[in-house]
């Protein structure tokens, strides 16, 4: 058993009925969405079409948002329904970003994600979704695909479908039938909040904070035409065009939304970058001082070990306080420990950060203890889960199936230069404050100038190979050339990356120097990190 969905177009008018029905039958709040149909106009007047799509989960076979789940709040049901339990749910908003079809929000009312869920207490008794049963065109058929007797199945066997985004292997079980790419694709048309026929521009609770700052009214748009004619005909005034190349000029030759939901905005904020930040921060201190010791054949004295046990400790600290500030559910982050569901790298990532304090606590009680014999045994574990510390952030992103850009193979070695850099840059910013042996200076100049030349190479290969998807390359072009440009070049590689190289190379004798070095790169970590989180989130995903 297998139940699906058909979205008939060549029936559906766009009367929002099963919006409507959806809303009353799960209180959604005004703002957010569990179904709602997009509209697009394509064409110049007069062969003009309009489209009418319904968007909603597509509760797929392989659903992301299941895997990426911490807390199993999303789960598969026998016969096929991805239903979502919010009695779990923290909020992390990891199923949104794993979503490919932006088909889950954050309830203003429960402060938890929401989705379609099939109204699997009608489907239990025996009744339609009650879309479907709405629905006055019979343009939504729901039903048992593996049940050849059913309609949706027979459909499926007779007639030609299409489903969005199918390159993702979601294997995604809501059909269209004569759906057009414009309507389906998101980078077919612009998402800019300025359409006609809604002014749902504003976020609610959670959205409300990113979502678009400007609402359009009927007046602005009735203005917006009246300009656009203006316009057109002053450019013009000779040529006998007529109204319909006036709408023209306002519209385009291009498709465009008409009706949309709201835009979500940057779901990860300040504090996912922040905590990528003081992770990055926390590991590195460790692993710098173990390869030290390890490979460079540095003797790293007592001093500097506490102070190195002590920043691991307290940057660990920061990292879990903002993961727990980015929930919309604080209060339920022990779930992550105590309900964890194990394919989930938000939950592997918990485990390693908690494993990785409780070691390096140990290797700090062993020394004011005089425990030798568990030094060499906590170094060596602590070293390896510093490394899954410093990494495991880009497994989570690559599970975010629904940005592109995460989905890059050199990101796992992207977070662990950082890593690296933060960890040399650290201890030369302390080696500011305290007397330090110069063998040990030395070491960490080798180790920020080589992590800065691999982070500049592992950009470099980022942002210049070819990327496989459009989304992916839409974000390449807004970091080089677009609204992120700006804080690339001259953050990023000029103060992030450039001049603390520069500054090592000329300054390796001088502390100061390598100290301002450090805390550049430091400061080029942050944007980076900025960047690499919230650009992704600026690409729609419907």
């Amino acid at each position: 058993m297998k139940y699906g969905f058909i979205i008939d177009n060549r029936k559906c008018i766009g009367c929002h009925a099963c919006t409507t029905a959806c809303k009353s039958e799960h209180d959604v709040a005004v703002g957010v969405n569990r179904t709602y149909v997009k509209q697009v106009e394509k064409g110049v007047f007069p062969d003009t079409r309009r489209l009418f799509s319904v968007m909603r989960c597509n509760h797929c076979t392989d659903a992301p948002c299941v895997e990426i789940c911490p807390t199993e709040a999303l789960f598969f049901r026998e016969d096929g329904i991805v239903d979502f339990d919010n009695d779990r749910c923290i909020a992390c908003k990891s199923c949104m970003q794993a979503c490919p079809y932006d088909a889950l929000y954050i309830d203003p009312k429960t402060s938890t994600a929401a989705k379609c869920n099939y109204c699997a207490h009608r489907v239990d008794i025996g009744l339609e979704p009650a879309c479907v049963n709405v629905c006055p065109e019979h343009a939504i058929i729901s039903g048992d695909m593996e049940n050849p007797n059913t309609e949706i199945a027979q459909l499926l066997s007779r007639q030609q479908v299409s489903v969005r985004k199918a390159e993702k292997g979601t294997k995604p079980n809501l059909f269209y039938i004569d759906g057009d790419q414009a309507s389906l694709v998101p980078s077919a048309t612009e998402k800019n909040g300025e359409y006609f026929w809604s002014s749902q521009t504003l976020g609610v609770g959670h959205f409300a904070k990113e979502a678009e700052k400007l609402a359009y009214s009927n007046d602005n748009v009735v203005a917006a035409i009246m300009e656009a004619e203006s316009q057109y005909m002053q450019k013009d005034k000779s040529a006998d065009n007529g109204p319909e190349k006036s709408i023209a000029v306002l519209m385009g030759k291009e498709a465009r939304r008409i009706y949309d939901a709201p835009n979500k905005g940057v779901l990860w904020g300040w504090e996912v970058s922040g905590y990528v930040f003081t992770k990055a921060i926390s590991a590195g201190a460790f692993l710098v001082m173990f390869i030290a010791g390890l490979f460079g054949g540095i003797e790293v004295s007592t001093e500097t070990t506490w102070w190195g046990l002590g920043i691991a400790l307290v940057f660990l600290g920061l990292t879990g306080l903002l993961l727990v500030m980015d929930l919309d559910q604080p209060k339920r982050f022990a779930y992550v420990l105590l309900r964890p569901h194990w394919t989930s790298w938000l939950v592997r990532g918990g485990y390693s950060i908690t494993l990785y304090g409780g070691l390096v606590t140990l290797i700090g009680a062993a020394m004011f203890f005089g425990w030798d014999f568990l030094q060499p045994v906590a170094g060596w574990l602590a070293f390896v889960t510093a490394i899954v510390v410093a990494v495991y952030t880009a497994f989570l992103f690559a599970q975010a199936k629904g940005r592109d850009f995460w989905q890059s193979p050199s990101l796992a070695l992207h977070m662990l230069v950082h890593s690296m850099m933060a960890g040399a840059a650290t201890f030369l910013v302390l080696s500011l404050f305290m007397a330090t042996d110069a063998s040990w200076t030395t070491y960490l100049s080798y180790v920020l100038a080589g992590s800065i030349i691999f982070n500049l190479l592992t950009m470099l290969f980022e942002l210049t190979t070819t990327h496989p998807t459009e989304d992916a390359k839409r974000v390449v072009d807004m970091i080089l050339r677009g609204r992120y440009a700006t804080k690339f070049y001259a953050g990023v590689l000029l103060v992030g990356n450039i001049l603390p190289l520069l500054l090592v190379f000329f300054g390796m004798a001088n502390p100061m120097l390598l100290g301002g070095a450090a805390v550049l790169s430091l400061l080029g970590i942050l944007f980076t990190e900025q960047i690499w989180v919230e650009a992704p989130q600026r690409i729609p995903l419907t």
